[in-house]
């Protein structure tokens, strides 16, 4: 807190706002640099040894209160109720689109089915969803999502999960089948997608 507040602190500035002594405090900030949460940097002010600054990392912002999720859900409840259902499927169609063209220009180069999954977990992995993905024993593969982070958005509006459907369905290619089995937004505790060739289904 005290660095989100004002950052560039050295050790014996943050020990001395939290009451204790700057060794403590640099201590603790050893402990946060190897969690990735905060960075040092020496400052050279002339003669004498360096002093080190203290300032949080990116990945220490998911330590603070993050309303981007409520924010979203009231914004797509204001389209619903202002502008109608039908702007709200132009929007989310929208970014179906530009989704899928993503999607699609990663898979290209992708000679088979194996391959446009594994490219398309990693894209998935990127964008937060923890994603996996395996071959079952029948020759099907399972495409595992273990966490959605736009699910706010999604459960408010379920036009989210379908679209995500469609992409997988479009970039895959029509020779494939996928059935989405498990569902976070319904209760599950992951979503998952059973793809299968429609030649051997």
């Amino acid at each position: 807190m005290a660095l989100k507040m004002r950052t560039g602190l050295s050790s014996s500035a943050i020990g001395e706002q939290l009451g204790i002594t700057g060794e403590a405090a640099r201590q603790q900030l050893l402990r946060l640099a190897q969690e990735g949460l905060v960075a040092s940097e020496n400052i050279s002010s002339g003669v004498g040894r360096p002093t080190q600054s203290w300032s949080l990392t990116p990945a220490a912002q998911s330590r603070f209160p993050d309303t981007h999720a409520a924010l979203t859900v009231q914004l797509l409840d204001l389209i619903g109720s202002t502008l109608g259902d039908a702007a709200l499927d132009t929007i989310i169609t929208a970014r179906e689109t530009l989704t899928r063209e993503a999607y699609e220009g990663a898979v290209s180069d992708k000679p088979d089915l194996k391959g446009r999954v594994a490219a398309l977990v990693d894209l998935r992995s990127r964008e937060g969803y923890m994603a996996d993905w395996n071959e079952q024993p029948d020759g099907s593969l399972l495409l595992v999502e273990n966490h959605c982070p736009i699910c706010a958005a999604a459960t408010a509006c379920q036009g989210f999960c379908r679209a995500e459907l469609e992409v997988f369905r479009a970039v895959l290619g029509p020779d494939v089948n996928v059935e989405r089995e498990d569902h976070i937004v319904s209760g599950g505790r992951r979503c998952s997608y059973r793809i299968t060739p429609e030649s051997t289904s």
